[in-house]
């Protein structure tokens, strides 16, 4: 079986990362996988919303530390010599990728995590746009227990929720945190029982899967574009994407049912 598994069903892409024996740590076919799976996404008309989930009772347990201590941090090329730091740094760099994608990519994007999410796992999560948690599940950063400084984004997304100071001290820390500690600290978006846990967040997905994608997707690029430009830039950006919503069939049949005081059915069109 892949290490990744894709379901698409009424327009939501399922990416369920599927190494349950290692709690679905990442390894380098999973990312490759993610690679390729998320820019189509990202392209395709078809898919309303994209889900990153883990297969069994976990999400992501990270990098597979097992596979660092064989390695003693080396890596080698297809001749067998270790590879440069530069090498090093620059392939990393490129399996981060997934983290901006899921971040930018113009339709939403959520994290259904039904178990532990740790380290680059939860940096993953936290690329998504929402996070649809189990309340008893463990998150932690985890990277300062293996005496490494973090990946995948975590560093990035973790302040916008939780501010600076508590970023750091998760960070510093690694504590374990449950998911609803989470939810109170605004990490997480939803949290469920584990008795409603499927429902709750099929439900949740498909509410999102049938917003109007193309006004959610320029709502994300005012939103990512308000964290790093000025007042000026984003209000331009506002006008600018607010008359291309005017022009979507989302948009004029929305109006017509509120004239008609009918709920609104959207296309994504």
């Amino acid at each position: 079986m892949a290490d990744l598994e894709e379901k698409f069903e009424d327009g939501v892409l399922t990416l369920t990362m599927n190494r349950p024996e290692a709690r679905n740590a990442l390894s380098g076919e999973m990312m490759q996988l993610l690679q390729e799976s998320i820019p189509k996404a990202a392209d395709n008309p078809e898919v309303r919303c994209v889900v990153l989930t883990g297969a069994g009772a976990a999400f992501c347990s990270g990098g597979d530390v097992k596979g660092f201590a064989s390695s003693s941090g080396s890596e080698k090329d297809g001749g067998g010599q270790e590879l440069s730091l530069e090498s090093r740094v620059q392939n990393l760099r490129q399996g981060m990728e997934v983290s901006r994608q899921l971040h930018v990519m113009p339709k939403p994007t959520i994290a259904v995590i039904p178990g532990p999410a740790a380290g680059a796992g939860l940096s993953l999560a936290l690329a998504c746009d929402l996070r649809f948690c189990l309340d008893s599940a463990k998150l932690t950063t985890a990277f300062s227990k293996i005496g490494a400084s973090g990946d995948y984004g975590g560093s990035y997304f973790l302040p916008q929720l939780v501010g600076a100071a508590k970023a750091r001290e998760l960070y510093f820390t690694a504590d374990v945190i449950s998911g609803k500690e989470a939810y109170n600290l605004g990490i997480v978006s939803k949290i469920s029982s584990a008795s409603a846990f499927e429902q709750e967040a099929q439900e949740y997905v498909s509410r999102m899967a049938n917003l109007p994608t193309i006004a959610i997707g320029y709502i994300k690029k005012n939103l990512n574009a308000a964290q790093n430009l000025n007042m000026n830039d984003v209000f331009d950006l506002e006008a600018a994407h607010m008359m291309r919503t005017f022009m979507t069939e989302d948009h004029k049949a929305a109006v017509q049912a509120f004239v008609n005081k009918e709920t609104a059915v959207f296309n994504g069109r």
